[in-house]
């Protein structure tokens, strides 16, 4: 390899992703219906097959976080299988908002999980869990795209700032189009081209492999990377994707994900009646498959890369060693930052060269020859576009790049729909006094406005991520409100809460996560702040080099908000009217 890694992506790539795009803007646009009424444009007038709406769930449950962030996993010191653990409370989530979560949303015609709210606690209590909701919105979803920007980045030499304003443009024009339908219906196309490239992926590194599926078992297993099992009880940062996470943490999580979001709730709001609705969220459990596929394909990277370890060109993207116009000093710099890397290793390499009296871990055969990557998540589509034939590559990162249109028009749409509904509460009004509003023109406003404020914080998230793993990065920005939303709900269905608590509660939760997570203090310390005053709270660390890190998992703060919240609803005193 003797060329920068953006130099292998050619015209016949740029010309299969703009293919790509361009079909699915004609199938999206083939497949909108009537755009009529809000009930049109936001609920897909009720019609749409739960077929299709359950592919849609998938695909914007998998989205570019999973497809690059959950190959990358495999590429930490000691990454193996047990994020499928997080399977567990995921199907258990999902379980309970089909059973006992989807027939409270069709005994009216309400549009969102906070109309529910509203009907059930008054409208302050829709409009906080409206602002909530937003607030999330606006911190997760910024990740997918952020995450879909990196191949984009790698592989076409582009800025990223320039590959997350395309993609927010893209976005913008998909949702204008044609609403709830277009939505779900390009999400289809994205859910099955996102299987093609993974099995396609999987199968290209093992028929390069001399002992084929033999050999890419035998390593993978050599280097601790097929451990499925972690039985480990604790809060502690390291015990993150364990068995009880899964059991107890997790399923917090999927309830809202699922059942309160808005941006997988609108979905099962486009069926036609409960039974549809519980069937495409049951039936999206097979989303997991897609998981279990995707740390198989970063198992095959592993594999790959120990058969044909990381060169400079390969470095200069991985190792977050400086990029500038110089390419052969930036290839010198990553090359000096691979032989200083660690290796990947058995979690019992250290014990085995202790045994045995190994001191140079390069004779030690439970470490590999892969260096730990900087930046892990830009492995895989780096891995695209050098080692897959021209054309197919780009076919593979077309699916990232819509995926990532996908997730941010999806979230386009729940946000106008709830700003419009926290404005002009429309499931409370006749079809008569909806079309002197003219809601539908409106919607389409807010979509234009909430596309451009989406796409600006997700350039902020670029500066303030910078070295962050992706797939924590997501699931640690969804802590600071999901909890909250979660609470919410469960105040609604029980029928009392008060609504001051309720503010209380969820400021409560945000500061508990804000001061158990480094989101916001990594932008403060890149702003010149200080933050070694952090090292004073009991959710804080420092290691020997003094770079600060927290000390709990964030996945505990899924429960521990949701409780916090409805404790304070519950209990805290109401205002006298």
């Amino acid at each position: 390899m003797d060329k920068a890694i953006h130099e292998y992506f050619t015209m016949w790539d740029w010309g299969v992703i703009f293919g790509y795009l361009l079909l699915t803007t004609i199938v999206g646009h083939c497949m909108r219906g009537k755009q009529g009424t809000i009930r049109d444009f936001f609920l897909g007038g009720r019609s749409l097959p739960w077929q299709a709406v359950s592919g849609s769930i998938i695909a914007t449950e998998i989205s570019g976080v999973t497809f690059i962030g959950v190959a990358g996993t495999l590429f930490a010191l000691h990454g193996n299988f047990t994020y499928l653990l997080w399977g567990i409370g995921s199907v258990i989530g999902r379980v309970i908002v089909a059973k006992y979560f989807v027939p409270r949303y069709y005994e009216d015609e309400i549009y969102s999980p906070y109309d529910y709210m509203g009907k059930r606690l008054g409208v302050g209590a829709k409009r906080l869990a409206t602002v909530i909701f937003t607030m999330g919105s606006i911190l997760g979803q910024s990740v997918r795209v952020f995450v879909a920007a990196i191949p984009l980045e790698v592989v076409t030499g582009l800025p990223i700032w320039i590959c997350i304003i395309i993609i927010g443009l893209f976005a913008i024009g998909w949702t204008l189009m044609g609403g709830m339908s277009t939505v779900i219906w390009t999400d289809v196309m994205q859910f099955g081209l996102f299987t093609f490239g993974g099995l396609t992926a999987l199968f290209w590194v093992i028929s390069s492999l001399d002992g084929g599926w033999g050999q890419y078992w035998g390593v993978a297993e050599q280097f601790g990377r097929t451990t499925v099992w972690d039985g480990r009880w604790g809060f502690d940062a390291k015990l993150e994707f364990t068995f009880w996470v899964a059991l107890i943490a997790v399923p917090f999580q999927n309830l809202t994900a699922f059942g309160v979001d808005q941006l997988n709730a609108q979905r099962m709001f486009c069926c036609k009646n409960v039974k549809d609705a519980s069937k495409a969220l049951l039936w999206s459990c097979g989303g997991q498959l897609l998981t279990l596929l995707m740390l198989l394909v970063g198992t095959a990277l592993f594999v790959h890369y120990n058969e044909n370890p990381f060169n400079g060109y390969e470095g200069r993207e991985i190792m977050g060693t400086p990029k500038t116009l110089n390419i052969d000093s930036d290839v010198a710099l990553a090359n000096t930052a691979l032989e200083a890397a660690p290796r990947i290793e058995h979690p019992d390499a250290t014990q085995y060269g202790i045994d045995h009296g190994i001191s140079n871990k390069q004779e030690n055969p439970f470490v590999s020859n892969v260096a730990v990557p900087v930046k892990r998540d830009n492995v895989f589509p780096m891995w695209i576009v050098t080692q897959m034939p021209v054309g197919l590559s780009g076919l593979i990162l077309a699916g990232v790049f819509a995926a990532a249109i996908s997730s941010l028009d999806s979230i386009l749409a729940a946000l106008s729909q709830t700003t419009l509904s926290f404005l002009y509460h429309p499931e409370d009004k006749t079809d008569e006094e909806l079309d002197e509003l003219e809601l539908v023109k409106k919607s389409r406003i807010l979509v234009i406005i909430w596309g451009v404020l989406l796409t600006g914080f997700t350039l902020l998230l670029v500066v303030a991520a910078q070295g962050i793993p992706v797939l924590p990065l997501a699931f640690g920005m969804s802590a600071y409100t999901m909890g909250p939303l979660l609470a919410l709900f469960f105040a609604a269905l029980i029928g009392r809460g008060s609504y001051q608590g309720l503010i209380v509660g969820a400021s409560v939760s945000f500061l508990l996560t804000m001061f158990g997570r480094m989101d916001v203090w990594v932008l403060v310390k890149k702003m010149g702040g200080d933050i070694t005053w952090l090292t004073n709270l009991p959710t804080y660390t420092a290691s020997s080099e003094g770079a600060i890190s927290v000390v709990y998992c964030y996945a505990w703060f899924w429960p521990i908000t949701t409780i916090v919240t409805l404790l304070f609803g519950l209990y805290f005193p109401s205002s006298k009217k």
